[in-house]
């Protein structure tokens, strides 16, 4: 919680961290009134390098004692080990009551310290396999730009910790404030999106695998029609036991996956290619089947967005729809005609 005296904010440099992630805390808050900024590192890991030059902080680990909140910019090398000094000033920190924040790969380094376990979090969508990896006990969630979890936030990379910390702004001291911080900053108060937008070929996750041959199918047939009951019946499944097994494996429904995955590869498409996508239609010369599964896309062509479900009909309703009188349950019908259609003539609404 802000104090009176300013919000203490201690950002941690890590061995080899990344000068932008590092530049982001430090640059949002620093120059903010409510915030009192102090960027530290671990005297015990020697001098930090990193892009060409040293960090030279002017405080140590002691800064995390007394800060409100921890930001850890990310690093270059998320295998390395971290110094055992470092992680433990981040638990004490934490344990204290001080607010941890990540940003790109720092979410490594709470996960090192133990601190992202049975969490949401997220990283640099490049790294987020190997996070989810190494930490099975993290809800990763790859498409989001950041994640708050109260005590806990994490950012996606680089640029989405301009988001996370305008974030905190709001958060701390209302919108107001982080709109005039992002007027400073030149950056959007609220950005649209996750960073799934930004990833070169998108796949939907998967937390199973029975199915994953299935969804191999799928991605490498996005083109051609795929029902409900075709699918189920390729998976040897009754209908029903393949929606819950899909729902199970994936979070979401069999079409809704199999639509953000055409969404995906239209949005690919449209961006490799110079022609209109209405001029495309399969069968055509210029029509592309999508790349095998695992495989980058070369299409150059656009994918019409299909999907099996029918398209939603707006309905109309007018006074005929009403039941009249005679047709009303006997126990209406015995209500006085006033108290019966109490909007009026022609509505039809009862009490």
């Amino acid at each position: 919680m802000p104090t009176t005296e300013g919000h203490r904010v201690a950002v941690l440099a890590l061995p080899g961290v990344l000068p932008l992630d590092l530049g982001i805390p430090v640059q949002t808050f620093g120059t903010d009134p409510h915030y009192r900024v102090t960027v530290c590192t671990d005297p015990s890991a020697g001098p930090v390098r990193s892009g060409g030059f040293i960090v030279d902080a002017p405080a140590g680990l002691e800064t995390l004692r007394d800060a409100d909140t921890v930001v850890v910019p990310g690093y270059q090398d998320p295998d390395t080990p971290l110094p055992a000094t470092a992680l433990s000033a981040i638990r004490s920190a934490h344990a204290r009551g001080a607010r941890l924040v990540s940003i790109c790969t720092g979410a490594f380094a709470l996960a090192a310290a133990g601190l992202l376990d049975g969490r949401p979090a997220t990283t640099h969508w490049r790294d987020t396999a190997a996070l989810q990896r190494r930490y099975p006990r993290i809800d990763v969630r790859p498409n989001q730009l950041y994640v708050d979890d109260g005590d806990v936030l994490t950012s996606a990379g680089v640029t989405a910790g301009v988001d996370l910390c305008l974030h905190l702004i709001r958060r701390d001291f209302g919108a107001a404030a982080a709109n005039a911080r992002a007027r400073v900053l030149v950056a959007p108060p609220q950005r649209s999106g996750g960073q799934a937008q930004y990833i070169e070929r998108f796949r939907p996750a998967a937390r199973g695998t029975d199915l994953a041959p299935l969804r191999s199918w799928m991605l490498d047939n996005l083109a051609h029609r795929q029902t409900v009951d075709e699918l189920a019946q390729r998976a040897h499944m009754s209908r029903r036991t393949f929606i819950r097994r899909f729902q199970q494996e994936t979070d979401t429904s069999p079409m809704a996956w199999l639509t953000t995955a055409r969404i995906d590869w239209a949005r690919e498409l449209l961006e490799t290619t110079a022609a209109p996508p209405s001029n495309r239609s399969p069968g055509s010369a210029d029509w592309a089947a999508p790349p095998p599964s695992g495989q980058p896309s070369t299409a150059t062509s656009a994918l019409p967005l299909r999907t099996t479900e029918p398209p939603f009909r707006r309905s109309t309703c007018t006074a005929s729809h009403f039941p009249s009188p005679e047709q009303l349950p006997r126990s209406v019908h015995g209500l006085p005609r006033r108290a019966r259609r109490r909007g009026g003539p022609g509505r039809g609404v009862l009490p």
